[in-house]
């Protein structure tokens, strides 16, 4: 009798793995097929150069890498990738948490408010880009016509190497605001009312609140949305694609490290050249990753 509850129980547990693998293998196959293999074509090609007509790939070693690092325009797109980070990340974050908070209390059309700003989530960075290049027209944008309405000089959003970045920066801080902010505001929705109540009843007000109770509490969403979003802005490439050409006099001062690849592979027909640099942005957010993963036991709190 016991040997038979012992047969059926294993057949149910290989039965529940059975089922198991069975709704994972779709998200598995395409993590295989669409970022692993990918991953190691990328590093067999950077040890390639790209032949005539794209044939006849030559095999050149650490070339690619030797060259790659004494490249200006590579370290100069480090830098701007870097920069850009540093513009979107922690202003995006900021906002998305105030944002947050405030649809949380109790105000009317909380959830028309959550649509408003989710909204550039869901629409195409294309058509999102273009609305921005338009209003930042130097001649016949709503932003320009606007300063000029107060009295201000025109701004050259687009054109001007040192305004550029700011505005590639904006674009993006707006874009990513909506997911942030969703994302958050389910991590403070998850926070038990106990703390906030047992808080009023020893005479805490709403900032201290904020300090003491939400932000801790919010601690792991927090730095989810973090992680996440340094991994995406040090990807940025349709954004600046879309509003700075080769010819551009702010080229040089706005092109990506994905920017530089794209430049590489597909219009100069070195793709292995073109994979050396995306190694090297795969190691950088690998880096910066780890430092996260070892960061987060010093400020995380997990309930």
């Amino acid at each position: 009798m016991e040997r038979v509850l012992q047969s059926k129980a294993s057949r149910r547990i290989r039965n529940e793995w059975y089922w198991a693998w069975f709704f994972i293998a779709p998200t598995i196959i395409g993590l295989v097929v669409l970022n692993i293999i990918p991953i190691f074509q990328t590093v067999y090609m950077s040890f390639f150069k790209s032949g005539d007509f794209g044939k006849s790939n030559v095999f050149i070693g650490f070339d690619n890498y030797i060259k790659m690092f004494s490249d200006a325009q590579v370290w100069h797109a480090v830098a701007n990738t870097l920069l850009y980070t540093l513009l979107v990340v922690p202003v995006s974050i900021a906002l998305a948490m105030l944002l947050a908070v405030l649809l949380n209390g109790k105000i009317r059309g909380k959830s028309l408010y959550r649509t408003i700003y989710f909204i550039p989530m869901v629409a195409a960075p294309a058509a999102v880009t273009m609305v921005w290049k338009w209003l930042y027209n130097t001649q016949f944008g709503l932003i320009n016509y606007g300063l000029g309405q107060l009295g201000l000089p025109a701004v050259n959003w687009v054109n001007n190497p040192n305004v550029a970045m700011i505005s590639i920066a904006i674009i993006g801080i707006w874009s990513v605001i909506g997911y942030n902010m969703v994302l958050l505001l389910a991590g403070l929705q998850e926070i038990p009312r106990d703390y906030y109540e047992a808080s009023e009843i020893d005479g805490a007000g709403k900032w201290r609140q904020f300090f003491v109770i939400t932000l801790p509490l919010v601690t792991p969403t927090l730095f989810f949305v973090l992680v996440t979003s340094m991994i995406q802005s040090m990807q940025v490439f349709d954004v600046i694609y879309m509003m700075i050409d080769v010819t551009n006099p702010a080229y040089e001062n706005t092109v990506s490290l994905v920017y530089l690849f794209y430049n590489n592979s597909f219009k100069y027909s070195n793709k292995g050249y073109g994979s050396a640099i995306v190694m090297l942005l795969l190691v950088i957010i690998m880096i910066i990753t780890v430092f996260q993963m070892k960061a987060q036991k010093k400020w995380v709190n997990y309930m």
